[in-house]
């Protein structure tokens, strides 16, 4: 993947442009959706290392890395879709997304929709916790 192709998240702009200066660690995201649609990405491209830095410090600890990497490069992810966004904005301290995820496992299509819940700290968007899966 290079920084002219399509941003994984599916914002229709070049990764260079979208969440590639977020993975690449040059600056953080600036709303709970730009948070989530980077974590997406970082599912495509296995970046596992930054799903772990933008889980909630406190669970950090926890995150089953192996199991992560596995699932990420034994899916193939053909979609996102952000269906709601409550709060999460810049001045926001809490936010939550509701999105659909889409990837190929075992010649399956899946979809993996979830409410999540975010919080910032210090300036900085995480991941906390998933308040709904349907």
């Amino acid at each position: 993947m290079t920084d002219a192709s399509p941003c994984p998240c599916g914002s229709g702009q070049a990764l260079a442009l979208c969440c590639g200066p977020v993975l690449a660690r040059k600056v953080v995201a600036g709303t709970a959706e730009e948070l989530m649609r980077s974590r997406y990405s970082a599912y495509v491209m296995q970046d596992i290392a930054y799903l772990k830095e933008t889980f909630w410090p406190k669970y950090q600890p926890g995150f089953d890395e192996a199991a992560t990497a596995r699932w990420a490069a034994e899916s193939r992810w053909t979609g996102l879709k952000v269906l709601k966004t409550t709060g999460g904005g810049p001045d926001d301290r809490d936010g939550t997304v509701l999105f659909e995820a889409r990837y190929l496992s075992a010649a399956q299509l899946h979809t993996h929709r979830e409410l999540s819940r975010f919080r910032k700290k210090s300036g900085r968007w995480y991941y906390v916790e998933a308040m709904e899966e349907t």
